[in-house]
């Protein structure tokens, strides 16, 4: 009896993909400042879990590894700085993007 393919689920293509893709490329050039440890934050909450977008998971990992960061640092360093500076300044205040 052969098995069914069905039994895995098909991978998605999240609708911020190529918005995010530049995002990562930026991150993955640039340094950890309190700006791009947001991002990155921001990034790893996103794409959490998601069926898909394996490239962005991936590249999220490198720059986590290039900057010496766990999850778990990455994580206490960003609700430090949301605690005392608006990172998105300029954005309007209204940004609540994690989806």
């Amino acid at each position: 009896m052969a098995a069914s393919s069905d039994s895995s689920p098909k991978d998605q293509q999240h609708p911020l993909w190529s918005t995010d893709r530049q995002v990562v490329n930026t991150l993955l050039e640039g340094q950890p400042t309190d700006y791009n440890l947001a991002e990155l934050a921001r990034l790893r909450i996103r794409y959490r879990g998601f069926p898909g977008a394996r490239d962005i998971q991936t590249d999220l990992d490198r720059v986590l590894a290039q900057w010496q960061l766990t999850e778990a640092d990455l994580f206490a360093k960003t609700r430090q700085i949301h605690q005392t500076a608006q990172v998105y300044r300029g954005k309007g205040n209204q940004r609540e993007d994690w989806s």
